[in-house]
This record gives structure tokens, C-alpha cells and sequence, in this order.
């Protein structure tokens, strides 16, 4: 019992102290894409690309082999006039698998939204170009602030992120306007007949459009739901001062998250506040960021819930378009910036069938990178426990190592902040003993280096 004590310690650590010391680096995975945009997965292994100008492709991530023949190419009907323009979005149907559906969001010749669903060909890797079932459309008033991502959320509809129309202080002031589909967040029932409202979406019966979930946004890119929790996570752009990112449960209809009067929690003060409702009826960020640094745009992306890394177990990720930072947010709202990397204009996030984080861009080429992390806690002490002893454990004296093939190089100790407590060379060692007594009461973490620079990892308890 005393163990598993330890271990529930370990693991509440593992969510909230690593936050502040995470080791990210960028795997290419994939290059000689064009201004791609989304990524997503169709309940296998492959990974579909989502290109500006109209096409989706295929991609092995296992290989970073891309597909010759795009998966979907309607070029022909997209619009990229502008910056903010083209191919924006993708979901797959929760019953893909059987009926072959997929949507997307694209700016049509017009400049227009529209949302439409298309169906895979008897080839799995190629759609039917021609199968298009146009569902949704409205009016774009500017050429940017088009939202565009889409996604099914855990009760099985269809939301579709929406700008508030472009142009700067929402001059429409369709942000607060609940009766257009500007500067909002939209629910669809896909497997309902046109016009595909859900009886549930809150503004059904009363003032207001029907397709609205959620309003007061100002140009979300992107948004995302929790796997384990089914909370929505929104980053939603800012205009000079603030990005900002918004969790609420999934379940909550109606929100008005506050643009055009305030900006983040920054009042904005356009025309005085006229038109903004009681500040109690609005909701605020969970986290925002300045514009400092060189940072201008929030690029939203996902909680991670994969297994392969758990010092970034339950972390919301997301990025700056212009800083080439990337962030975090943990579940209490906490921020922090992990580095700037060699990537220019990360423009998406993405996620595979086993929940590994991946992100899309502009630079590199046009590309797709891993993200991973390397603390001693990512990783997956399965593969390497077997190369060596480490008894007794728990320890409360001192902890022995066994290592018979005289391969070691050093081994260190470490705390779950990161932070190295103690370090001895091994060289043409075949055992060692570390004294622990000075340790608190605690989770560890051993890291034996190889001759040849391959890390070792094992998880130490003491229990003094």
C-alpha cells in the first residue's frame, strides 16, 4: 500500500511539476508539402494533409512516404485570394469506417464559407472528387477571419469554427451578434436531413441562429476536445494585445466568450462598450499571452493523451505563428513557453490514431513534424529496464546498480523538477553504489549513460 501511495504521488507529479521543464524537439516526418493546414486521421495509421489550395493527402508516418495521388483534390472550387483563404478543415465521420463520409471547409470562388461532405472512392486512399453534398454556406463580408477548422466532438456533431468576418474591431460587430453564423462557434447533427440542427443547440425556439453552439469569438484557429475528459479547448486570435485560449466542458451551450468588448480579459473598449452585455454573462480565457517577444497569432492544437511521452500527459499544446514558440496550458490555466524552434509559421496541430502530437509547417519546405520530449519520464522504461539492476528499491540508505557488460559510461540521479542531484563516471565499472540517505522521501529518476550515448532509464523510490 505504501507503494502505491508513492506511485499516485508520482503520477500527480508527473501532470503538474513537469510543466515548467519540458525537452521538446521536432522530428520531420514529412516535407514538400504545400502551405498545409490541417492533419488528421481516419481510425488507422494514416495521416491525411490538408493543403491550402485544395488538395489532401496521404501520409505514412512511419515511413514519411506521401501518396502520388492526393486523396481529394477540388482546387478547381477553392478560393486562396487571400492569406486567410482555401482548403481550412477536415473531419471524418465517427462511422467512416461504414459509410465512407468526410467534411470539409473551404473559402468557395466567391470568397464564401462552405461546409460540405464528400465520400471516399472504392479506393481507400482516393475520395470520389465529384461526390460533393453541399450542407452549409454563408457570407464572408472580408477576406480574412475565416476560422475554418471543423471537427466532431464527443456526442457525435459536427462543430465548425467561425471569424467574425475580417477586417479589424469586428466594424459588423458580429461577435456579439448570435443572430449570424460570424465570430462563432457552429453545431451540425451530420446524420440529421438539411438543415441539420440539433434539437439541443441552445438557440433553437428562442432569438438567435440555430446553428450556433457558442459565440463571441473572433477568429478561432483552431479548436480541439479533451479524448479523456471531453472538454473544449478554443484558441481564439487576438487583434493587437491578447491570444487566447478557453476551455469550458463540451456540455456548456450558449457561451459568449466576449469579442468584440473584450480582447482576452482586456477590455477593448470599442465604441465605449456599446452593445457588450453584463460581464457576468460572458466567459473568460483560461490563459492568454501578450504580444511580446515577437509573438502575434495563437495556432491551437490538442491535450495530449498518448502514451509515449508522459511528462506531457494532460498538457494542451498549441503554438505562435509568428515567434515559433510552443506553448502549454495544464488544467489549471498554468502557461508556459517551451523554447523557440527552428520551425517558421506552425500553422496546425494533429493527432494520430494512438493520440502521438504532431504539427504542420509553412518552412521546411511545406512539412510535418513529431513533436517529442526528452525527460528522463518520457520515456517508456518497458523497452530498457532489463539492461541493468537497481536494488534495492524502494531504498532508504543507498541503491545499488548492476550493469555486468562494463558498457556504462555515468549514471545520475534525478528529481521530478529535472533537476540532476547527483552524477558518477562508471567507466569500466560493473557496479556501483549511490548513497540516498540525504534524499527526501520521493520519487526518482536513474539515468545510466552507454559508451555508445544510449540513455538507460529506471524510477527509484526512497522512503526515508
Amino acid at each position: 500500500m505504501k507503494t502505491l501511495k508513492l506511485l499516485l504521488v508520482f503520477l500527480f507529479f508527473v501532470q503538474i511539476s513537469f510543466a515548467q521543464v519540458l525537452d521538446l524537439e521536432l522530428e520531420l516526418v514529412a516535407n514538400g508539402f504545400n502551405s498545409p493546414l490541417e492533419i488528421q486521421h481516419a481510425g488507422d495509421d494514416r495521416l491525411f494533409v490538408v493543403e491550402r489550395g485544395g488538395q489532401i493527402k496521404i501520409l505514412d508516418p512511419s515511413t514519411g512516404i506521401i501518396n502520388p495521388t492526393p486523396f481529394l483534390n477540388i482546387s478547381s472550387i477553392i478560393s486562396t485570394n487571400a492569406n486567410e483563404r482555401g482548403l481550412l478543415g477536415l473531419a471524418f465521420h465517427p462511422d467512416y469506417s461504414s459509410n465512407g463520409f468526410f467534411y470539409v471547409n473551404y473559402t468557395n470562388t466567391s470568397g464564401n464559407t462552405q461546409i460540405s461532405r464528400f465520400t471516399v472512392s472504392g479506393n481507400p486512399n482516393i475520395a470520389n472528387n465529384t461526390s460533393e453534398l453541399q450542407m452549409l454556406s454563408f457570407t464572408q463580408p472580408f477576406n480574412n477571419h475565416n476560422g475554418g477548422h471543423i471537427a466532431f466532438g464527443p456526442d457525435g456533431m459536427l462543430y465548425i469554427a467561425s471569424g467574425d468576418g475580417g477586417s479589424g474591431n469586428d466594424p459588423e460587430n458580429n461577435g456579439q451578434n448570435a443572430n449570424n453564423l460570424l465570430g462563432a462557434l457552429l453545431r451540425l447533427d451530420v446524420d440529421l436531413p438539411a438543415p441539420y440542427i440539433p434539437a439541443d443547440n441552445p438557440f433553437v425556439g428562442i432569438s438567435g441562429s440555430d446553428e450556433i453552439w457558442a459565440y463571441g469569438l473572433r477568429n478561432p484557429w483552431k479548436f480541439s476536445f479533451d479524448n479523456e475528459t471531453g472538454d473544449l479547448w478554443i484558441a481564439d486570435v487576438g487583434q493587437s494585445a491578447r491570444e487566447e485560449i478557453n476551455k469550458e466542458p463540451s456540455t456548456a451551450a450558449g457561451l459568449n466568450y466576449g469579442w468584440r468588448c473584450y480582447e482576452g480579459n482586456l477590455f477593448t473598449n470599442i465604441n465605449q462598450g456599446a452593445g457588450c452585455p453584463p460581464i457576468e454573462e460572458l466567459t473568460f480565457p483560461i490563459a492568454e499571452y501578450n504580444h511580446s517577444s515577437n509573438r502575434c497569432s495563437i495556432t491551437g492544437g490538442y491535450v495530449y493523451r498518448g502514451s509515449e511521452y508522459p511528462a506531457m500527459q494532460g498538457l494542451y499544446f498549441f503554438a505562435d505563428l509568428c515567434s515559433n514558440q510552443i506553448g502549454t496550458v495544464n488544467a489549471s490555466g498554468n502557461l508556459v513557453f517551451h523554447g523557440i524552434f527552428g520551425v517558421a509559421t506552425i500553422t496546425s496541430f494533429g493527432v494520430d490514431i494512438d493520440n502521438k502530437l504532431y504539427l504542420t509547417s509553412f518552412g521546411n519546405g511545406g512539412a510535418v513534424f513529431k513533436i517529442k520530449e526528452n525527460t528522463p519520464l518520457s520515456i517508456n522504461e518497458s523497452q530498457l529496464e532489463n539492461s541493468f539492476a537497481l536494488f534495492p528499491n524502494p531504498a532508504s540508505e543507498s541503491v545499488t546498480l548492476d550493469f555486468p557488460q562494463r558498457n556504462m559510461e555515468e549514471v545520475a540521479i534525478y528529481d521530478l523538477k529535472g533537476s540532476l542531484l547527483t552524477t558518477e563516471n562508471t567507466s569500466n565499472k560493473n557496479n556501483t553504489s549511490i548513497a540516498v540517505s540525504h534524499f527526501s522521501r520521493g520519487m526518482y529518476i536513474v539515468v545510466l549513460t552507454t559508451k555508445t550515448g544510449k540513455k538507460i532509464f529506471k524510477k527509484l523510490i526512497v522512503t526515508n
